[in-house]
């Protein structure tokens, strides 16, 4: 089972990053943190790495269901969407499939949470 979803857009990074974050509001998802790797890593290590953003996103609702079920899920909050600029110069959009980081928990309401989240992450990533 792969840990992510993904695919390759026409857009350049930064409309990636818009249109994903769009996708995602309007999949009920918002994005609580964003991480600009390259900067990060130019900053602390003085290194060159291709540009790649985290999108940390949020469904409140599921969230919130999520924690109800399982005290401690909060680790593997939010699920992480990625944009990366790959080798050959396109950009590359990636979501965490939540049910394989779920696969370590047994809890039957949290599987039904997690194929719920995983059904709308994947909508969003087919529909850019």
């Amino acid at each position: 089972m792969s840990y992510y979803f993904s695919k390759i857009v026409d857009d350049n990074f930064d409309d990636a990053i818009e249109r994903v974050t769009k996708h995602l509001a309007d999949a009920g998802f918002g994005v609580l943190t964003t991480i600009d790797v390259s900067a990060t890593l130019k900053k602390k290590l003085d290194v060159d790495f291709q540009r790649y953003t985290i999108l940390g996103a949020c469904n409140p609702g599921f969230a919130y269901k999520a924690l109800q079920a399982e005290d401690k899920i909060g680790v593997m909050l939010p699920c992480n969407v990625i944009v990366q600029e790959t080798k050959d110069g396109k950009v590359e959009v990636a979501a965490v499939d939540p049910m394989a980081s779920m696969m370590a928990i047994q809890n039957e309401t949290l599987g039904s949470v997690a194929t719920q989240v995983q059904a709308m992450l994947k909508n969003v990533i087919e529909g850019l």
